[in-house]
């Protein structure tokens, strides 16, 4: 093998300006580990979006003179990612884009692939990359054929994922490798902490400040307070907002029926696409687009319809659909052709679309580093380098009554600074709702799914919580005082319910329908462990599979309730498909006893 790059050449750094301040701090961290004789196996160091991550990765090999090297990412896309970063074929290659090196060599990739790749290429390669699936398995076939002492440097992409048993085997594997855990939350969504010291941490506050992330701030919907029936007796009664967290802290239905009721899911829709046409209105840019987390594969169906009501150009991705629906959404969020890209933690670690600028919250957060990992998606910059640039500003939208708020014991986990900047943005105790107004609430008596019925909510407030003062936000009230706009006139106009017509609602719930009872065909199967390509459902032999057997049973029993014919299903009134809405678990469950007891 040639001489390595690795341990012969020595990357520009120092008074490099295209090389980011927490990139240089970062890799200085490292030199001075290796410079020291530090012997600490597992090192962390923690960077928040936009501020260079993958970068950093490619300079770290240069810091340990690193023989030949691991890269590994949590999925294939941020592999393929960082495979770009090393690979000296294409022009953007950081070494080149970033003028750390000075022309050729440069150290020799490779991604392990499927069966692509194999030992020789590896044995010639200086890094190799690839994503923790390719490495998992009593039998993987690239564990037994690589010794222990194979890499000495081993870094993970996303390294809070490093606790985990499958990564946990690779480390024990490579057992005298160093490694280092790079990650924008040094916790899991579980709450596990990321392996190994963390020597460097640059703050999110710096970072927004310096122009590598978006400046954020929060709108809140504060209702006042909430009146249900009472499960026990039926009686109605109104608690102060008080109770309304200390119930969204302790009973997950609760929680559960704030996000999923549809006038709360209408509420935060119309307040996230009224933030969409500010920044879009007041940048000139109409490429800027809402992202939204919801609960489930039935809560995504649930929230895309509303978007789609509202005129908004809407679809989901989500791990139960298949890789080739999922891509089509992702080309036509690349191409913009989407306002709207709806979610369950499906674009997480890793995706980079800059023009996502309004985060809708329609899930639940136990604790921070989901949540960071969720508004990570919004903070990517469209200008670089430019703080306080007019594009480089992102929205989180959210209820009050979803709790969101109310657990952060991970706050401990990040410095100060951050600690200070994610309190600005969700304040605990701060939140002000004396003077809100009234959410009515009349919950259902109790289903199976535990679900409250929200019946009305009126003049619900809106609270910004913006991270810093602005002075020209503030000449902007004086510009309303002095002629003559009242508080609430302003609030009211900024709340304005978004319109929609009675055609988009009715063709949304028809196209809602179809993934609804696909969904429901999909639990049913796997519930029963029946293969969706299987045929031992087609009890006539006319080659239909397991899964158009149910859906086809499914679909007959909305023709008879609403006294249509196949093939009319574009007749089906608004009227008719919110019928359906009410009656569809007892549809679903007659046609699953006609099919497999029938």
């Amino acid at each position: 093998m040639p001489d390595n790059p690795f341990q012969t050449r020595q990357p520009k750094i120092e008074g490099n300006a295209l090389i980011r301040d927490p990139q240089r701090a970062a890799h200085n961290k490292l030199v001075e580990v290796k410079a020291t004789g530090d012997t600490r196996r597992e090192l962390g160091i923690v960077l928040p979006v936009g501020c260079g991550k993958s970068g950093c990765i490619t300079l770290a090999p240069f810091a340990f003179e690193s023989k030949r090297t691991l890269v590994v990412a949590p999925g294939t896309r941020i592999a393929k990612q960082l495979h770009d970063d090393f690979d000296p074929t294409r022009p953007e290659m950081f070494y080149i884009k970033c003028a750390v090196l000075d022309g050729a060599p440069y150290p020799e990739p490779v991604e392990i692939r499927g069966t692509k790749t194999n030992t020789g290429d590896l044995d010639e390669a200086h890094v190799v990359i690839t994503n923790i699936h390719q490495l998992q398995g009593p039998d993987n076939r690239w564990l037994g054929k690589l010794r222990s002492d194979y890499f000495d440097l081993i870094i993970f992409d996303e390294g809070h994922h490093s606790v985990a048993e499958t990564w946990a085997n690779l480390k024990d594997h490579f057992p005298r490798a160093r490694i280092i855990n790079y990650s924008a939350t040094p916790l899991r969504a579980d709450g596990q902490r990321m392996a190994g010291d963390i020597i460097y941490s640059y703050p999110v506050a710096d970072a927004i400040e310096a122009g590598y992330c978006k400046r954020l701030k929060a709108l809140v919907l504060n209702p006042a307070s909430l009146r249900y029936v009472r499960r026990e007796d039926g009686q109605e009664i109104e608690v102060a907002l008080d109770e309304v967290r200390r119930l969204g802290e302790q009973e997950a239905d609760f929680r559960r029926s704030i996000v999923t009721s549809t006038e709360t899911l209408n509420t935060i829709v119309d307040a996230s696409i009224r933030e969409l046409q500010r920044l879009r209105a007041s940048t000139g840019e109409k490429q800027l687009k809402i992202i939204a987390s919801a609960l489930n594969y039935e809560h995504c169906i649930q929230v895309v319809e509303a978007y789609r009501a509202r005129g908004q150009r809407a679809d989901y991705v989500h791990s139960r659909a298949d890789s080739a629906a999922n891509d089509r959404v992702f080309d036509k969020l690349d191409n913009h052709g989407l306002d709207v890209i709806v979610q369950v933690r499906k674009l997480g670690e890793g995706f980079d679309h800059p023009y996502l600028s309004v985060a809708a919250v329609f899930s639940i957060f136990a604790n921070l580093s989901p949540f960071i990992q969720f508004v990570g998606r919004i903070m990517r910059v469209i200008q670089q380098g430019s703080p306080g640039h007019a594009l480089n500003q992102g929205t989180v939208v959210f209820h009050a009554g979803s709790n969101i708020a109310s657990r952060w014991d991970d706050f401990r986990e990040y410095s100060d600074a951050d600690q200070e900047y994610f309190s600005e943005l969700l304040p605990v105790e701060s939140l002000d709702f004396s003077n809100a107004s009234e959410l009515h609430l009349t919950p259902r008596v109790r289903t199976a799914a535990g679900d409250l019925e929200v019946r009305s909510q009126s003049a619900v407030r809106l609270q910004e919580i913006p991270l810093l003062e602005r002075d020209d936000v503030k000449q902007a009230f004086e510009t309303l005082r002095e002629h003559g706009v009242t508080a609430d006139q302003a609030r009211d106009a900024l709340l304005q319910p978004v319109p929609t017509t009675r055609v988009r609602e009715r063709q949304a719930a028809r196209v809602a329908l179809d993934a609804r009872i696909r969904n429901e065909v999909g639990r049913i199967l796997g519930e029963r462990n029946v293969n969706h390509e299987g045929h031992d459902l087609d009890k006539k032999r006319l080659g239909r599979t397991n899964f158009q057997v149910l859906i086809t049973a499914i679909n007959r029993r909305v023709y008879e309730v609403l006294g249509h014919g196949k093939g009319e299903r574009h007749e089906f009134s608004r009227q008719e498909l919110d019928g359906i809405k009410e009656q569809f678990g007892a549809i679903v469950s007659a046609a699953e006893k006609e099919v497999f007891d029938g």
